[in-house]
């Protein structure tokens, strides 16, 4: 079970050095690519379900679902995932039995671990994020130690979030890549309000 909660942050280095100075563990920075995959109904997308397939410093195939008990206080999902030894092999696999590529994203990730705990400093092309991960009592005495309001909170999926920036902005694309953005300059902060909190049509598959 993976429970979570992210903050929109612009920028990370307080953040950062507050987090060494509480000898938090470093996991290192890595670019992170992924394929959301659908099949010829697109029903994983409307039970709120995701098949992904992922390459960083490794490769990883992800299943999530939704919880159905209503949880408002933090972002709660069954999560299944398994690290495959070729990327290209996989993604022809999951092809070749009937899924197909629904969507791609991208962003560079930074990850802290400070006990049980596991912060991930997310670089996304359209702004950046905080996202807490572990147990719910863990989660809201860190995120206040580190200074972020609860009511600010984000239980909206990145994928989520782009899709309502991409309705406001007529955005064109669909993929949420550093390549479609490059010319696009957007101040997430302006939008903050539409998300705080866990407001938002949250209409895309759980794909963090």
């Amino acid at each position: 079970m993976e429970i979570e909660v992210k903050f929109y942050l612009p920028e990370f280095d307080a953040l950062r050095n507050r987090l060494l100075g509480l000898n938090a563990c470093n996991g290192g920075k890595f670019f992170e690519s992924n394929i959301r995959f659908e099949d010829g109904g697109n029903s994983l997308e409307q039970k709120k379900s995701l098949l992904r397939l992922r390459r960083d410093r490794k490769n990883t195939l992800t299943f999530k679902s939704e919880l159905p008990d209503g949880e408002k206080q933090f972002k709660i999902h069954n999560e299944w995932e398994v690290e495959v030894s070729d990327f290209s092999t996989m993604k022809h696999i999951l092809e070749s039995v009937g899924f197909h590529q629904a969507q791609i994203y991208e962003k560079w990730r930074e990850t802290f671990s400070l006990q049980d705990t596991v912060l991930c400093l997310d670089t996304l092309p359209f702004g950046n994020f905080v996202e807490i991960e572990g147990n719910k009592k863990q989660i809201k005495a860190l995120a206040a130690e580190l200074g972020f309001k609860w009511p600010t909170r984000i239980l909206l999926n990145y994928l989520a979030l782009f899709d309502i920036l991409k309705q406001k902005l007529n955005l064109s694309f669909h993929d949420i890549t550093f390549a479609n953005f490059k010319d696009i300059r957007i101040d997430f902060g302006r939008y903050l309000h539409l998300f705080e909190g866990g407001d938002g049509m949250n209409t895309a598959p759980p794909a963090d």
